[in-house]
């Protein structure tokens, strides 16, 4: 809902003091978004998909062309810039996502899953960086992972949704203390159970209806 794919069956929503329901467009122009599911136009170079994804938010030439090379840049893709993305690593097309999030600057910015495929050290370099803009620029990010472990290291506060309620909100420590656990994974499994479940297939399906349509509707 807060990305404006799906639309709120009651109550409201507010960014940046604009109502959700009314503002779409003024709202997405302040969200940066990585998809679980990749989003590149992988006929494009690594530098294209910034330039256009720059151009569609209006950044001026200077601010536009600074960006996309320090971007580039610091997530190890320089040399590659000219290279089409369909020839890229998984973990390559990855970083050039979340570079591509951050081009413009956007004061909130939503990752699903953000470092699957993503060695240790690029991880660990990624989350140094994100960590960095929040202090620096005060940027809101929400981060939706599996990873217990990643959450324990780099949220300061948790919303565990389990069949589509929240089951317990708050600090890791928090969590930790409110279910008697040591790790925040035993505190997941805690309040969430330990069966197997499947997957609810109707939301996913709609947010990669949604990415298609930011990408021009083309599959990949």
């Amino acid at each position: 809902m807060l990305t404006t794919l799906i639309e709120p069956s009651s109550g409201s929503v507010r960014i940046g003091g604009l109502n959700l329901a009314e503002n779409k467009i003024a709202i997405r122009s302040q969200f940066g978004i990585v998809f679980q599911d990749a989003s590149l136009d992988e006929d494009l170079t690594a530098y294209e998909n910034m330039f256009f994804h720059a151009v569609l938010y209006g950044m001026n030439r200077q601010k536009r062309q600074t960006n996309i090379s320090s971007l580039l840049k610091f997530f190890g893709l320089w040399e590659r810039r000219d290279d089409l993305v369909k020839h890229f690593s998984g973990g390559m097309k990855k970083r050039l996502e979340i570079a591509r999030a951050l081009s413009h600057e956007p004061p909130l910015l939503f990752l699903d899953e953000p470092t699957s495929g993503l060695d240790p050290q690029n991880r660990s370099r990624l989350w140094e960086y994100l960590k960095d803009l929040n202090k620096k620029m005060n940027m809101t990010i929400f981060l939706t992972t599996h990873s217990m472990e990643e959450v324990e290291k780099v949220s300061e506060r948790i919303v565990i949704i389990d069949h589509g309620k929240i089951s317990a909100e708050g600090t890791p420590e928090s969590i930790k203390t409110g279910t008697n656990a040591e790790t925040l994974e035993e505190a997941f499994l805690a309040l969430t159970g330990r069966d197997i479940r499947e997957d609810a297939p109707d939301i996913p399906d709609q947010m990669r209806k949604g990415r298609l349509l930011w990408s021009g509707g083309k599959k990949r």
